[in-house]
């Protein structure tokens, strides 16, 4: 009888959720990173000043960027402990590579 290479579940479930994680992870980080530049963008626009209506829509840009945390905060909050609970639960796999990944991307963390 040849062995299934058929991948157990749990771990693909693992490796999903992982990935949500690493992409929300990646989202939230780009948004931060955008609010930081939009900022500076923006006190630079009215050092040399330029024009209000110029201003007022890289504003409006600002605001969504900003906006957009809290979601993936949110987002990320809830996978990072879904992930966490499938790990806590399936510790029989912690010697699989996928689980050690999984296990030190949520270690990692911080919100």
């Amino acid at each position: 009888v040849m062995a299934s290479k058929n991948q157990d579940p749990r771990i693909k479930s693992i490796k999903i959720k992982t990935g949500v994680v690493k992409r929300l992870l990646k989202d939230k980080s780009m948004y931060e990173k955008e609010v930081i530049e939009q900022e500076a963008k923006i006190e630079s626009m009215k050092q040399s000043g330029a024009d209000e209506y110029n201003i007022k829509k890289q504003m409006e840009v600002l605001l969504e960027s900003r906006n957009m945390i809290p979601d993936i905060t949110r987002k990320l909050r809830i996978s990072s402990d879904e992930l966490s609970s499938i790990l806590e639960t399936e510790k029989e796999l912690s010697e699989k590579e996928e689980y050690k990944i999984a296990s030190e991307l949520v270690k990692n963390i911080t919100i």
